[in-house]
């Protein structure tokens, strides 16, 4: 190696030793310099080697609008060196915190509370400091800030975090965050993570709902209820958000998102949750329930076992005033009697079931026909259809038998199918559901009959409002999802989403029938927002939802009937759009997503292309089920998807806007590279601090990295790598002359030491929140717990080799 290589290797060597890597993880840690006593200083730190997160663990309070969390998480340091930094928590932004306290280990430990604007400065500071944007997304959020002792190589620290906030009520919406989004500075995906609401109000509880994640909600009374999120190995890239509604009569709710400046599409996004009033319960509509079971050969031994205690389930669960009938079938159809039955004949009906056997062959289109032939029209009426094979018994032609039943079954009839196994036919079962208001669900073989079967039917139990539509008066909607609008059922509630025109304020009309009268609700005065483009909170994930409904739709419509060039042209452009995978768009994971109008349509035709070439794909096996299931999943989401822990590292999605890796840049997927320019921003410049500033909702985009191309408003603004072009902040080293190695560590002022306490959770006292001093750049302050020799004797050895080099260099 030549002596100019050394001497510049040494140099970048002694800078890594200078300016170590800094740890980040949920809040964040920014560390200090290693210690390096007893022992050599570590190597330069790769940026990989940060702390990660073990476990990530949330439980949240809530008593009349009064919310307590309690963060509870395991830092993991990987390196074999000790890590000591400041951890800073980014409050959500809606908090007020009204007393916190945090235990580092069982310890009691001193921290204090930054307003939005001093956060900021932070934020921007450390920003400078280390050359890594990530922090400027929290830019517009308070924090909470402590000291963390030391975390010794290959050891453990556990940080628990509590703070109080009061949530306001919207027109009787109460919206709850958590800044989940923190954890993607975890150096690992987690494994679990978890968030438990409780919820507890001396006003009814109506609506339950979270826009970000997909949430489980159970209902203790009308006062009480409970949501929770789990996953294991995952790496979160957006906040919790969960919205409930308080009130006697029945909800309806609106969310909506628009962004006019998007010329491509100005339309706004709206979610309707509707839930029932609590006197809708006091007397349930009568209802009609029809069971049709499989007993056919394929059925033998668990399944029919698990068939009988599905039975047993719903007819012990009937309502006084329904009627009921049970139909089973095999190579014959039986009937537990000639006609619909009182609720009071369940025992009766269940010693029958119980003599049921599984033998001979699958007549679908006898059985349906037949309990098609015993509904009533006055009053609804639930078809139960259970199978777990292929029709193979007179009309096997599933074509015909759908045809046959669309014309025998009455309008008040809706069809939920139950598919067991891998051996069905999901053309049939899902073309049932979809043409009589109903749902198809599949059992896999890792799966109970009962327990699928008996949670759906405690969903539908009683019905308080069937018939269901919608009218938004003066606002012109479209492509609403569900459609139409299923049944509204006590202890549920329905989740809509559609688009909007311009927006504006109108009254909403419900409509629907109950015990065979017509009603209509009225809620007045609902707001279309105009323009919320800046909102950066769960409102933006509004067009991700919408647009993963019409996918799920979409592809249904494709597996159905068959493709078409728009259908296609459509699932590319929404997928690339808002980065959900699709089997069209794969890609997004494996290969740059492909930008621009012509490149998207180019897609669309390959694939419609290839389709075309294609034999049908099959209506039954694994493949057929698991597709099924995965589409009928997207058509009925709650919540936008979440990346996953593989698309994390090329698909980034940011509120209603998602952004691919190319080339080192992350690129929004709106931006069209044939018909727009950028206006460039070079990195930490005073220009790209000013940007920010007057686009806090570009915030989190910007923070991807050096290098991002972000649109808004039609105009696409692109960050460039360049030199900054001001001095960092003062207290602030960094290799200005160099090019980049590893980032440099802000300087933080240690905090006070802690105080010994038994770590028993208390109730909170009322502790000061008084912010902290406004912060001001300034020289570090030396830490006497670390290794000052360490960072002098090396600056030292840097020199005397760079002057031994010289002197050999001249000789």
């Amino acid at each position: 190696m030549k002596r100019t290589g050394w001497i510049a290797l040494l140099f970048v060597l002694a800078s890594g030793l200078i300016f170590p890597t800094a740890a980040r993880a949920d809040g964040i840690i920014i560390p200090e310099p290693p210690i390096c006593d007893p022992g050599p200083c570590p190597p330069p730190v790769p940026p990989i080697s940060q702390l990660a997160v073990r476990y990530h663990h949330v439980t949240v309070k809530i008593q009349d609008q009064v919310a307590i969390t309690h963060v509870d998480q395991v830092f993991y340091n990987p390196n074999n060196w000790t890590v000591e930094g400041t951890y800073l928590f980014p409050l959500p932004q809606d908090a007020v915190v009204t007393s916190f306290q945090l235990w580092i280990d069982g310890k009691l430990v001193n921290g204090s509370v930054l307003d939005a604007e001093q956060a900021r400065r932070k934020y921007e500071e450390i920003v400078r400091s280390l050359r890594d944007p990530a922090l400027l997304e929290y830019a517009g959020r308070g924090a909470v800030q402590a000291q963390i002792f030391p975390i010794p190589a290959g050891t453990e620290r556990r940080v628990e975090l509590e703070y109080t906030q009061a949530l306001v009520a919207d027109h009787g919406l109460v919206r709850y965050i958590y800044p989940l989004n923190t954890e993607k500075f975890s150096a690992e995906p987690l494994e679990n993570v978890s968030i438990n609401v409780e919820i507890s109000s001396t006003s009814a509880l109506r609506a339950v709902y979270s826009p970000s994640h997909s949430i489980s909600v159970v209902r203790k009374d009308d006062h009480t209820a409970s949501a929770g999120f789990e996953a294991d190995q995952v790496l979160p890239d957006s906040d919790f958000s969960l919205f409930y509604s308080l009130g006697e009569t029945p909800a309806f709710h609106l969310l909506t998102y628009r962004d006019p400046f998007n010329p491509h599409d100005p339309d706004g996004f709206f979610v309707a949750l509707i839930a029932p009033s609590p006197e809708a319960s006091a007397a349930p509509q009568p209802k009609d329930i029809l069971l049709v079971l499989d007993h056919s050969g394929s059925m033998d031994g668990a399944k029919i076992q698990q068939a009988r205690q599905a039975a047993d389930f719903i007819l012990s669960h009937l309502n006084a005033p329904d009627r009921f009938n049970i139909i089973s079938f095999s190579t014959a159809v039986e009937s537990y009697a000639p006609a619909l039955r009182p609720a009071n004949e369940a025992p009766q009906a269940l010693r029958w079931v119980d003599k049921i056997s599984a033998a001979g062959s699958t007549d679908i289109n006898r059985a349906l026909l037949e309990a098609a032939a015993m509904t009533h029209p006055e009053r609804p009426t639930y078809l139960i259809f259970l199978t777990d094979g292929l029709p193979t018994q007179d009309v096997i032609d599933s074509a015909v038998i759908l045809d046959n039943f669309n014309k025998a079954a009455p309008t008040n009839l809706r069809l939920f199918a139950f598919g067991v196994g891998y051996d069905v036919d999901t053309f049939l079962l899902d073309s049932l559901a979809q043409a009589h208001h109903g749902a198809s669900s599949y059992v896999l073989p890792e799966q109970t009959i009962d327990e699928v079967v008996s949670g759906f039917y405690e969903k539908i139990s009683t019905p308080v409002l069937t018939d269901l539509s919608l009218d938004f008066g003066s606002i012109s909607t479209s492509d609403i999802y569900p459609a139409p609008l299923p049944d509204l059922f006590r202890g549920s509630q329905i989740i809509a989403v559609g688009r909007y025109r311009e927006g504006g304020v109108s009254d909403v009309t419900l409509r629907g029938q109950l015990n065979g009268t017509g009603q209509s609700l009225s809620f007045p005065e609902q707001v279309f927002t105009v323009d919320n483009h800046a909102e950066t909170g769960p409102l933006a994930a509004l067009p991700r939802l919408w647009a993963t409904r019409k996918i799920g739709y979409l592809l249904n419509q494709v597996r159905l009937q068959g493709a078409t060039q728009e259908i296609i042209d459509q699932i590319v452009r929404l997928s690339i759009r808002y980065g959900i995978v699709t089997p069209y768009t794969s890609y997004l994971v494996t290969e740059p997503g492909a930008l621009g109008s012509a490149a998207q349509h180019e897609i669309a035709q390959n694939q419609y292309n290839a389709l075309q070439a294609l034999p049908a794909a099959p209506a039954s096996g694994q493949k057929a089920v698991q597709d099924a299931a995965g589409q009928g999943a997207l058509a009925e989401a709650e919540s936008a998807p979440q990346a996953s822990v593989d698309m994390i590292g090329r698909v980034r999605l940011i509120g209603s806007r998602t952004f691919v890796l190319q080339d080192g840049k992350w690129i929004d997927t709106s931006f069209d590279p044939e018909s727009m320019t950028t206006l460039k921003l070079a990195f930490l410049s005073e220009d790209y601090f000013a940007f920010l500033q007057a686009h806090p909702d570009l915030a989190t985009a910007i923070a991807l990295g050096e290098q991002v191309i972000v649109v808004t408003g039609g105009q696409a603004y692109e960050t460039t790598a360049s030199p900054v072009s001001q001095p960092p902040a003062a207290g602030s080293p960094q290799p200005t002359a160099l090019p980049r190695r590893t980032p440099t560590p802000i300087a933080i002022q240690p905090m006070a030491s802690s105080t010994a306490v038994a770590a028993v959770h208390t109730p909170l006292p009322a502790l000061s929140t008084q912010p902290a001093p406004a912060l001001t750049p300034s020289a570090p302050t030396p830490n006497p717990t670390l290794a000052f020799p360490c960072i002098s004797g090396a600056v030292i050895l840097l020199f005397l080799a760079l002057f031994y080099l010289a002197r050999q260099q001249s000789n």
